[in-house]
């Protein structure tokens, strides 16, 4: 582990990739199923409140002043996540295989490695920071409102 690392407590973003993507091995295999999956399947809401979960990884690549190409790539998995939640029973299928945290914790730990910590933070990193944060728990949000509405379609 480096200096850097050693600098930037990541013992919560790695709580957080275990419980989201792996926290219960399925018996007799080697996949994982963790929290986001099981509450990806409550419609709407389960969506949302994975999205903010996952939001910690963000927010302690952006105290690490992980690079900005980095935080939108982190960006992206969130928001891939969210969307695959909005297909019923697959997407949560797709959510194991995709592991969004797991993809994060690892963006975050491989950018803490490479390179000593940086001077603060620019006004610009700062306001790109928080619309890379905003972006992916508006997705979740979308997602759970859209995974309503069409519940409601359905039984309405």
């Amino acid at each position: 582990m480096s200096e850097r690392a050693r600098e930037v407590d990541v013992r919560l973003s790695r709580q957080v990739a275990r419980i989201m993507d792996d926290a219960v091995t399925v018996p007799g295999t080697r996949v994982g199923v963790g929290l986001d999956a099981l509450i990806g399947l409550v419609p709407g809401i389960g969506d949302a409140l994975g999205s903010a979960l996952s939001g910690i990884l963000v927010r302690d690549a952006i105290r690490a002043r992980v690079p900005m190409p980095v935080l939108a790539l982190m960006g992206l998995n969130l928001v891939v996540d969210a969307l695959l939640g909005l297909v019923p029973g697959v997407g949560d299928l797709l959510d194991v295989a995709h592991r969004a945290n797991r993809k994060n914790f690892r963006l975050l730990v491989r950018e803490l490695d490479k390179e000593p910590m940086r001077e603060p933070p620019s006004p610009a990193y700062v306001v790109g920071a928080a619309a890379l944060m905003l972006v992916p728990l508006l997705a979740g949000v979308a997602a759970a409102v859209l995974g309503i509405w069409l519940i409601w379609r359905l039984l309405t």
